[in-house]
């Protein structure tokens, strides 16, 4: 009975494999890859260099398209609404998307992370904190004592209200005792011009975002946010080493699929993502914007989801937010 039982199951499997490859080719036409964001920032760069690669290893190409707007749920409730066929992606910032489901303001119509399939981790970066050239101050303890004798005066750009440049900010409050005033954008391009203008004062911005400008003599790199220094800004210090301490904190880059998406088209789509971060061409890509290729397996991507609304939960729940 035992053995019979087993070769039913092997028999369903193999019919279900069978079925998938019997029904259509994966992919038969184009994959589009939406990034929750304008162009110009980290996700708009992790996914342009994704889709080039993943297009020649898949065969058929893949559109990158940019819908922003409200620091990312415009795109990302995009996509949750598409069918599940595998040709709707999204490629969003897993702390904001995390982040958004836990803010009482947002009112989504969609629950994160079950309205979405794991299919890939993209990339891995720090955050550096960068005031504008003019601003009274050198360093963070500096930045600290001013933002207190200026409390809530010294402004910051961020991607959006929930964006993970945002929450990041909130999570330096809440670690330093100051107040900052929050002025969010459509996404990181816009907050840094407008911090090169003079507009604002500060932002807390991802590395891709922001190592086109290193050097600018309008700005000023005070520290970045992980334990360890950028290997692309080795002469900036972390936020721990000028005294801020247990301050960790990374943006990390995913891609993701609307709920039900077939797991042998996930899983293609996954190999696909290690070949592609594989390339030198790649990796040089990443380098040079301060950036990592992390991608995982699609049940490794999804256990991330959860575990980044652990990360941000306190924080949204001790922020001041409106």
């Amino acid at each position: 009975m035992f053995k019979k039982v087993c070769r039913l199951f092997v028999a369903a499997a193999l019919a279900t494999t069978a079925s998938f490859a019997a029904a259509a080719p994966w992919p038969d036409g184009p994959v589009r890859m939406i990034v929750p964001y304008p162009p110009g920032g980290a996700t708009d760069f992790s996914a342009r260099v994704y889709a080039e690669h993943l297009g020649k290893i898949l065969g058929k190409p893949i559109v990158v398209e940019n819908k922003a707007g409200a620091a990312g749920e415009i795109g990302s409730q995009f996509v949750a609404a598409a069918p599940a066929d595998g040709y709707t992606l999204l490629l969003g910032a897993l702390g904001s998307m995390a982040i958004n489901s836990l803010l009482p303001s947002k009112k989504q119509p969609y629950k994160f992370p079950e309205a979405f399939e794991g299919v890939s981790m993209a990339t891995s970066t720090p955050l550096a904190v960068v005031v504008r050239a003019d601003l009274p101050v050198k360093n963070i303890q500096e930045l600290i004592a001013y933002a207190k004798k200026n409390s809530g005066q010294v402004s910051y750009g961020s991607a959006g209200y929930g964006s993970s440049q945002h929450m990041t900010a909130e999570k330096f409050q809440q670690a330093t005792g100051i107040k900052l005033l929050h002025v969010p954008y459509k996404g990181s391009g816009p907050a840094l011009t407008d911090l090169i203008g003079g507009q604002v004062d500060m932002v807390f911005d991802t590395m891709p975002t922001l190592m086109g400008h290193v050097g600018n003599s309008k700005l000023r790199f005070l520290a970045v946010t992980t334990k360890d220094r950028a290997k692309t800004l080795p002469n900036v210090p972390t936020l721990q080493e000028e005294g801020v301490k247990n301050f960790d904190v990374s943006t990390r880059y995913v891609l993701l699929a609307p709920k039900g998406t077939p797991e042998p088209i996930r899983q293609l789509v996954s190999d696909a993502m290690k070949k592609a971060a594989a390339e030198p061409s790649v990796q040089k890509a990443m380098a040079g914007q301060g950036a990592d290729a992390v991608p995982t397996a699609p049940d490794e991507t999804y256990q991330a989801l959860a575990a980044e609304v652990a990360i941000w939960a306190d924080v949204v729940k001790n922020a001041d937010l409106k």
